[in-house]
């Protein structure tokens, strides 16, 4: 730093730092209301009843557990991490959390002064007839200085309130990330497992496919020796042209579910990652919804509406402080000379202190914004409190899902089970001539849908389970 204080005397520094302190006590000051959580508006214990049971109490809670933990496929972590990485939602988010981050330190700054070093020079021709002395002259000037300009001392704490705002829009835009990334795993695991899922129904289609193609050409040839009727032919075509049709619609599924999973991920996937079909995939991590649902109040979403209820709060704090007098500060420490050879001489030390007080008289849009941001903080109470409300509807109905689901897979496997003896007995009658084939059919239509249903299934039980993980918070890496 130039050493321009040589001409500086010892008084004028001790005023300076007598200003410096006496902002610091100040300044700490704010009108902002005390922040006070609100009560959730949900019970606290979850909800029980036929539809639930109590789950595994060794099985590892949600929330927290990180989402390598809870996806044990290992193909399905490495698309996981490679979704993450390539998102472009995801990109996104983060991006947005950087910017929250720099409008923060933009508004933080706020409080401190802002110095600026000012060196000027100027030479000016005076003719006589506007020159003191009579005659032409040549006026010189030169200058340094160190200055703070137009810096609002906050007393009220205005500024300090902007900034918790900021702040907490800030800590609000970073739950925003940590949910979307709980999403994106969640929103990758269900379309693998929906691609595994179609997978196994479209082999199950072209077995299906095949059965009947066989049925068909043995019946034509019965039909060929009139040992079989037209009829019969013209039911087991119809019944192999469905099954081809199947095979269609499923074969256009799953490049629908791959299309989908590539662009969730970002990027073309190699086939090796890709499941084979469902029972191939390894199921994640049974997990417990804990013991109270205060659990949800870790959800990154509800931390986010809970950071954005504080930004409404510290709001009023800015809006209240609007009724007081705002004070300013404009001051400099300096030397300057008529001659830039005596600029840092003794005795040309120059300093300016300018305080400013502006006091509001009158201004209707003063209260009305006071009024916006009660309502403001209102509306975002309640936001808070339905987010909340949301969030244990979620969990709700997972649980119930898989309260039940266990007892709907088990008689789901009784029903194919069962229509597969009719099915076997149906085609042992037709063969022996004591039936027609119309019997066959029906248990052939019977079969394919109890085992496309038991596919489901499995799919809904996996997806809940990623679902359940996903409303509870999980995810964290």
């Amino acid at each position: 730093m130039m050493q321009i204080h040589r001409g500086i005397d010892d008084m004028n520094i001790n005023r300076f730092l007598l200003v410096g302190a006496i902002v610091t006590l100040l300044g700490g000051c704010t009108l902002a209301p005390e922040y006070t959580r609100p009560a959730a508006p949900v019970p606290a214990d979850w909800p029980t009843g036929a539809a639930y049971h109590q789950t595994n109490p060794s099985a590892p809670v949600a929330s927290g557990l990180p989402w390598r933990a809870f996806f044990t496929d290992e193909r399905l972590q490495k698309i996981i991490e490679t979704a993450l990485n390539n998102n472009r939602d995801l990109r996104l988010a983060a991006l947005n959390v950087e910017r929250a981050r720099a409008l923060y330190g933009i508004q933080r700054a706020e409080l401190f002064p802002s110095a600026n070093a000012v060196g000027s020079g100027s030479r000016e021709r005076v003719p006589a007839d506007l020159s003191s002395t009579g005659s032409a002259r040549t006026a010189e000037r030169y200058s340094v200085s160190l200055g703070i300009s137009s810096w609002e001392i906050d007393f009220f704490g205005r500024i300090r309130s902007l900034k918790d705002r900021a702040l907490e829009e800030y800590l609000a835009t970073d739950q925003a990330r940590r949910s979307a990334r709980i999403l994106l795993a969640s929103a990758v695991a269900n379309a693998y497992l929906g691609l595994a899922a179609d997978r196994e129904t479209l082999k199950l289609a072209a077995a299906t496919l095949e059965t009947q193609e066989a049925a068909y050409r043995l019946i034509r040839k019965l039909c060929d020796i009139g040992l079989s009727s037209e009829i019969d032919l013209r039911r087991a075509q119809s019944q192999s042209e469905a099954a081809r049709g199947e095979v269609a619609r499923y074969t256009q599924r799953t490049a629908q579910d791959e299309n989908a999973l590539n662009l969730l991920v970002g990027s073309p996937l190699s086939p090796a990652l890709l499941p084979v079909d469902l029972g191939g995939v390894t199921p994640p991590t049974e997990i417990s919804h804990g013991l109270s649902s205060e659990l949800l109040l870790h959800r990154p979403d509800v931390l986010a509406a809970e950071h954005r209820l504080k930004a409404a709060n510290a709001n009023i704090g800015a809006a209240r402080a609007a009724f007081f007098p705002r004070i300013s500060l404009t001051t400099t420490l300096g030397t300057a000379s008529a001659d830039l050879s005596g600029l840092f001489a003794s005795g040309s030390g120059t300093w300016s202190f300018a305080p400013q007080i502006a006091i509001p008289i009158f201004d209707a849009r003063t209260w009305s914004a006071y009024e916006v941001t009660k309502l403001d903080r209102e509306i975002s109470v309640a936001q808070y409190e339905k987010t909340i409300q949301t969030a244990f509807r979620e969990v709700a109905d997972a649980l119930a899902v898989q309260g039940t689901m266990n007892q709907q897979i088990a008689a789901q496997q009784s029903l194919v089970d069962a229509v597969a003896e009719t099915y076997r007995l149906s085609n042992a009658r037709y063969t022996k001539g004591l039936d027609s084939y119309l019997g066959v059919l029906d248990a052939q239509r019977s079969l394919y849908g109890a085992q496309q249903g038991l596919i489901a299934l499995h799919f809904v039980r996996f997806a809940n389970r990623v679902t359940l993980f996903k409303v509870l918070g999980g995810g964290e890496e």
